[in-house]
């Protein structure tokens, strides 16, 4: 039985969380590299990132560097002597970085590549009404997420499923496939091969983007407000007061109402939009300053009604 790699994992939130846990069960982590701690809340006290709270469960050395460039840090990493590196959702490595290890660095990405470039993957392929998503491992080169594909593994999406869900099943799915990618590496049954197909960005969100234009159609707001579930979140007005739509379901039911008109809001329920083509019915939205409702709590706590509109 071969003996289990030398891995530096690198990593900050807490979709790098179960694979660091699963590489950790199968080979040794010599080293975690996160980012550093960071003011949050009222109190703006200092917050360590979700992968340096894990690491410190395992006890391994944890390393936050401020400057990746920085001479001493890569040659703090060199005194691990790592077989290999790891990373999950960190930032992008210079080159003096990830050419250390002798047999690479790996990078996961929650998506098929080349779908899917760039910072939001998960939101992306859920607003652009993806049916199938996955994850993929490859070896970093110098330019972002174009690096040789190493492993990948598919997963059929639901129309209803919220990009806060996806995330915590590609984590895990994530997670098994790096450990299925470095038991190869180890065994050298690994066969990289190059990225094929039509590149498809996923560029950083903006609070733009959120922004629900009633004259699309229920499908295509849909698609938005599952997407950006439950962070940022998909939002509209409604008498000077901005809600967050987290949950909904288009209908193919039609009125003759302009868009962005309630159609129907009766205490027990739906609460139904005209959208440009078809009723959006709103399952649980959030209104600013407040928790999280149901459709239902919120027409009783809130007095909407029908041909009021959202805009």
């Amino acid at each position: 039985m071969e003996l289990p790699m030398n891995v530096v994992f690198m990593g900050t939130p807490d979709f790098a969380v179960p694979s660091l846990m699963k590489i950790a069960a199968s080979h040794h982590i010599t080293a975690v590299v996160t980012a550093p701690d960071k003011p949050a809340g009222r109190g703006k006290r200092l917050q360590s990132s979700a992968i340096k709270k894990a690491a410190e469960t395992l006890n391994v050395p944890t390393l936050q560097p401020i400057r990746l460039n920085d001479p001493g840090f890569a040659g703090t990493l060199e005194r691990f002597r790592a077989d290999v590196f790891v990373v999950v959702a960190f930032r992008i490595l210079p080159i003096r970085v990830f050419s250390i290890p002798p047999m690479g660095t790996i990078n996961l990405h929650a998506s098929l590549l080349p779908r899917y470039r760039g910072a939001a993957p998960i939101q992306w392929a859920l607003i652009n009404g993806e049916k199938v998503t996955g994850v993929t491992t490859f070896f970093i080169d110098e330019q972002v997420d174009t690096g040789k594909i190493l492993l990948q593994e598919k997963l059929r999406l639901s129309d209803e499923i919220t990009a806060g869900e996806l995330h915590d099943q590609l984590a895990e799915l994530g997670a098994d496939l790096l450990v299925a990618t470095l038991n190869q590496l180890q065994a050298g049954t690994l066969e990289p091969r190059r990225q094929n197909g039509e590149p498809c960005p996923a560029p950083k969100l903006t609070r733009e983007l959120g922004a629900i234009d009633w004259n699309l159609d229920a499908f295509r707001i849909h698609n938005l407000i599952r997407g950006l579930s439950p962070v940022p979140g998909a939002y509209t007005h409604w008498e000077a007061k901005v809600l967050k739509i987290l949950r909904s379901q288009p209908l193919l039911s039609q009125n003759e109402f302009p868009a962005g008109t309630i159609v129907r809001a009766d205490k027990k329920g739906p609460l139904l939009v005209q959208t440009g083509n078809g009723l959006l019915e709103i399952l649980s939205l959030l209104p600013e300053g407040k928790k999280v409702l149901s459709a239902e709590e919120f027409i009783r706590g809130y007095k909407i009604a029908a041909k009021q509109k959202l805009t």
